[in-house]
């Protein structure tokens, strides 16, 4: 009966601990703010002829991602010396506490505007976090200035780029054989060609992907045909459209295969990312599986810092680190919930059992990755990941009697797996890409060795308990609470 008592009693401190847990994640998910070194603020009056813009808006799951990316942009512009203003096309949904980060500490001008209408959002091929990419055509009314470099946040600028100003009225690079990029193009503004533009979205100008990419596209339908671009050496601009080379938008995937530029035309200047959503250069995980990610985050340490992410970080280390601490002294009463003896001696319960610490050990893997601001350096990242997924699953491992170095065969994998992608001495992406497909091939069966181990170790833990009552054991000898 005291025994009985004692398991009872742990309960109210467990639900306890899983509210903290909670708590923990609450907070760490809800930032919002960039923590950065104040600078003085800076005044927004025109003092250049030229200017680099960029555009925000909100509606996406990833505007807080895409916020700190512009951020970066437009402080790696200033610390180049560019010759221009830094212009920020911002709808009237950002919020104001951005709008003042950008005005006040990063120097940027920003303006404000009406989101555009999409006429392209019903149709069948449409992307929704395309939705509100016609902004970008506001560029064209910002006629304060004589040329606007417009810019996708996820430009990575290697060096100075002031000539692009003196192109024609429409310059843009082509990343793909036949279609031009529009992550960056040079525009002369004009109000007649904004006003015609907002005409021919009314009146359904054909549109393939319904975002700014085909509608640009198809409103400078000749660029291919126009010639080179290649900066007068007087510094004069000059007029009409061009095509700009390739190295001011060079596509990181070209990087990847020989994993360095072999970019023959241009000055090498600017690497975009166009690829997949998830896998832009600000995300932790982005690196070292693609290795370009850990030079945007170079430039965002020199730029703007870790402010904002860093508490969180905190915050879950000292959380992981209770939950190590917690589950080893803990360790008997934790098995004890799991493994009550009962009557029901059925393949239901076992088949329950099974099920349950299967899910904890997923769950072990699962939850850490969610729970790191996605934002902080891939270095911190991964170590944040590695240490969490070692305090979940010792949960698992002490609460259902589970071999650790079985438990822990996936979190040797991965760790495994992240020094093959960041080793510094392939000659090329391919042997990169076969040395990881190597190593998946090896650990494959060890993992699945380890998997069967699990298995074998549950059932029979499982069998044990339900023993013990049918010879009269009043409690199972302490042995068994230990681990194997």
């Amino acid at each position: 009966m005291a025994s009985s008592f004692r398991e009872r009693k742990i309960n109210p401190w467990f639900l306890r601990f899983l509210l903290l847990v909670v708590l923990a994640v609450h907070k760490t998910m809800a930032y919002g703010e960039i923590g950065t070194q104040q600078k003085p603020q800076q005044d927004h009056r025109q003092r250049h002829r030229n200017a680099y813009a960029t555009m925000m808006y909100m509606g996406t799951p990833r505007d807080y991602e895409f916020y700190v990316a512009t951020r970066v942009m437009i402080r790696s512009l200033a610390r180049l010396n560019v010759d221009a203003d830094l212009v920020v096309i911002a709808s009237v949904d950002v919020p104001l506490r951005w709008v003042h980060a950008l005005e006040q500490e990063d120097g940027a001008k920003v303006v404000r505007v009406e989101n555009v209408n999409n006429p392209y959002k019903n149709q069948d091929n449409f992307d929704r976090r395309f939705k509100l990419t016609l902004n970008k055509l506001y560029a064209w009314s910002l006629v304060d200035y004589d040329r606007v470099v417009m810019l996708d946040a996820d430009n990575l600028f290697l060096r100075k780029t002031d000539e692009l100003f003196q192109c024609g009225q429409f310059c843009a690079v082509f990343i793909n054989p036949c279609i031009f990029h529009t992550g960056l193009f040079v525009l002369q503004p004009s109000t007649v060609v904004f006003k015609d533009m907002l005409h021919q979205l009314e009146i359904g100008q054909d549109n393939p992907d319904g975002a700014d990419q085909g509608f640009i596209g198809g409103y400078f339908p000749d660029l291919l045909d126009k010639p080179m671009f290649n900066p007068p050496p007087n510094a004069t601009k000059l007029e009409g459209t061009y095509r700009l080379p390739l190295g001011y938008q060079m596509d990181a995937s070209y990087y990847y295969l020989r994993l360095r530029w072999n970019v023959p035309c241009g000055p090498n200047s600017v690497v975009t990312f166009p690829g997949a959503p998830w896998l832009k250069p600000w995300y932790w995980w982005s690196y070292p599986v693609l290795p370009l990610g850990i030079q945007w985050h170079e430039q965002r340490r020199q730029n703007l810092g870790y402010g904002a992410e860093i508490p969180m970080v905190l915050i879950q280390t000292l959380l992981y680190l209770g939950i190590i601490a917690v589950t080893r002294l803990a360790r008997p009463n934790l098995s004890k919930l799991c493994y009550r003896r009962t009557d029901r001696n059925s393949s239901v319960v076992h088949a329950g059992m099974k099920l349950l610490a299967m899910w904890s050990i997923l769950a072990a893997y699962v939850l850490p990755f969610f729970i790191i601001p996605c934002t902080i350096h891939p270095v911190v990242g991964w170590a944040l990941y590695l240490l969490g997924s070692f305090a979940l699953c010792s949960i698992a491992i002490n609460a259902f009697m589970l071999p650790m170095l079985h438990v822990l065969t996936p979190w040797l994998g991965i760790f495994g797996v992240l020094l093959v992608m960041a080793c510094p001495w392939y000659p090329d992406g391919v042997i990169r890409a076969l040395a990881v497909f190597g190593y998946a091939f090896c650990f494959a069966p060890l993992a699945w060795v380890s998997l069967v181990k699990i298995m074998t170790c549950l059932q029979l833990s499982l069998e044990r308990e339900v023993f013990f009552p049918i010879l009269g054991e009043s409690s199972p000898p302490s042995g068994f609470n230990k681990l194997y």
